[in-house]
């Protein structure tokens, strides 16, 4: 019993951590343009085929 004294805590903080990190890649336009990187790996670039 005592040791979910510390576990509770830990998991609360754990879970406020992923949803504020979640919530600022929302607010930082992670997931604004999720069709663009998709196609971008099938555009062929002319010039330096090396990249």
């Amino acid at each position: 019993m005592t040791t979910l004294v510390y576990l509770i805590p830990v998991a609360l903080f754990l879970g406020a951590l992923g949803l504020s990190g979640f919530l600022w890649a929302l607010r930082s336009g992670q997931y604004e343009d999720l069709d663009g990187a998709a196609e971008r790996i099938l555009i062929e670039r002319d010039g330096n085929p090396e990249r």
